[in-house]
């Protein structure tokens, strides 16, 4: 069976990341925020998917090239 819907530390680990790590991500932006199933809190796995692949890699900068786009 294959689970969209990960609690937070299924999520964190999914990512390869502690929980306070995953926490600490989430509140700035660069994961994204649970959704709820009724008082639960879960996290999309395809959105961690985007989110992480939005991540830049080591060496590289934050900014992409529509950013400068976008400032003009």
């Amino acid at each position: 069976m294959i689970v969209r819907g990960l609690p937070r530390t299924a999520a964190a680990a999914y990512i390869g990341c502690s929980p306070s790590k995953f926490d600490a991500m989430v509140a700035i932006g660069d994961m994204p925020g649970p959704r709820k199933i009724g008082a639960k809190k879960v996290w999309d796995r395809v959105e961690l998917d985007e989110f992480f692949e939005a991540l830049p890699r080591d060496g590289e900068d934050r900014e992409n090239s529509w950013d400068a786009v976008l400032a003009d």
